[in-house]
């Protein structure tokens, strides 16, 4: 058996192991890739009229959101977050029911604008197939993780089987034989199609493989830098519990968004995590840009006096920690506007048809019917 024999019979095998979670995995990305796009659109809650006067501050948007839910959440066990000001502010909570409940409100008046539970959210259910499969999470992440694995090993053994050993197979190689049988056709959207996928079907695998499994990323930072290690994440800033401090004179969510307006006077997107029991540090992202996660800057501050304890600003990242801040936007293909995000629905669209149209040409290859032998006519003397 050959090299190439070899490579094939992984290729099959391989394929026909992971096929169905590949093609769940990429038809559920390829539905999500537009999910703000198709929100905005649908969901007239999600965007507000600019105005000249100051946002709301967030123990504002906490009480108007917690108003209707009593005993189920406090301001402390919130999310809050700010798009910019052309879009609501959000805040977000689990209820006592385990529900995640997310209330869209005006930034500038407060009001409450729209009330979603994501359990039932149509995206929320997609992203969860997408990423678990609606299994349990530690089962999830070796069935997908290992599935994409198979699926990146699978894009390069197709690029060696695809590989045209003379000059004049090369034009057959590019092109889809319409005209063709429907065997042929389905053979060609398999190679051609693949092999024009292939080099963005590894950019989304590898860059969802480090969602799966973090340490792979944190291999990628050090790689890029050197060989240097990056700085620990701004959330594993330590706090000394034996300090004493005076108490804020404010809540601590307003500090928090006090000092992100200050130090990234000019980013859209403020994100204030929950300021928890006060035994750690409050923490906050902002975002040069709405709905866009790479350029970033992080801050640290103390839960009881709300002094500022760390910072990271994406200036003075390394070039390893900016790659790592960019998986996201390059998982979706958003890191290049719409048009990142419409290279990467099609990546995710043929991905998805791959395992289909490869267990076609193996099913068909396993019942070819054989040419029917014509009668033998015997003489008879």
């Amino acid at each position: 058996m050959t090299v190439k024999q070899l490579v094939g019979k992984a290729h099959l095998w391989l394929g026909l192991a992971s096929g169905l979670v590949v093609f769940i995995v990429s038809l559920t990305g390829a539905i999500f890739v537009f999910q703000d796009d198709i929100r905005d659109l649908t969901e007239p809650w999600r965007k507000v009229e600019a105005q000249a006067t100051p946002m709301a501050l967030p123990s504002q948007l906490q009480a108007a959101a917690l108003a209707p839910h009593p005993g189920q959440a406090t301001p402390a066990d919130t999310w809050v977050t700010y798009f910019g000001p052309e879009r609501s502010a959000t805040v977000f909570f689990t209820d006592k029911a385990g529900n995640p409940i997310q209330v869209y409100l005006n930034p500038y008046t407060g009001q409450v604008l729209k009330e979603q539970n994501l359990r039932t959210h149509f995206f929320s259910i997609v992203q969860e197939i997408h990423m678990h499969l609606l299994l349990p999470e530690a089962i999830a992440k070796w069935v997908v993780g290992g599935s994409v694995i198979i699926f990146v090993v699978m894009l390069l053994t197709g690029i060696v089987l695809w590989w045209p050993k003379r000059k004049h197979e090369r034009k057959q190689r590019f092109t889809i034989k319409w005209g063709a049988r429907w065997r042929r056709v389905n053979y060609d959207l398999h190679n051609v199609l693949g092999f024009y996928a292939a080099s963005i079907g590894l950019v989304l695998a590898l860059t969802g493989l480090v969602m799966i499994f973090p340490g792979m990323l944190e291999s990628v930072q050090v790689a890029v830098d050197g060989g240097k290690k990056a700085p620990p994440e701004i959330m594993a800033t330590q706090l000394d519990t034996l300090q004493t401090v005076s108490a804020a004179t404010q809540p601590l969510t307003d500090i928090v968004y006090h000092t992100a307006r200050r130090l990234s006077p000019t980013h859209e997107m403020i994100l204030i995590a929950p300021t928890g029991t006060g035994k750690t540090p409050a923490f906050c992202w902002t975002y040069r840009k709405a709905l866009h996660y790479y350029h970033r800057d992080e801050y640290a501050l103390h839960p009881i006096s709300g002094k500022l304890l760390d910072s990271r600003f994406h200036a003075t990242k390394s070039a390893g920690t900016k790659l790592s801040d960019m998986n996201y936007d390059l998982h979706t293909g958003q890191i290049l506007g719409f048009g990142g995000k419409l290279v990467a629905f099609l990546a995710s669209l043929i991905s998805a048809s791959l395992p289909v149209t490869g267990t076609v040409i193996w099913w068909g290859r396993r019942h070819k019917k054989s040419p029917h032998k014509r009668p033998v006519r015997v003489a008879v003397g």
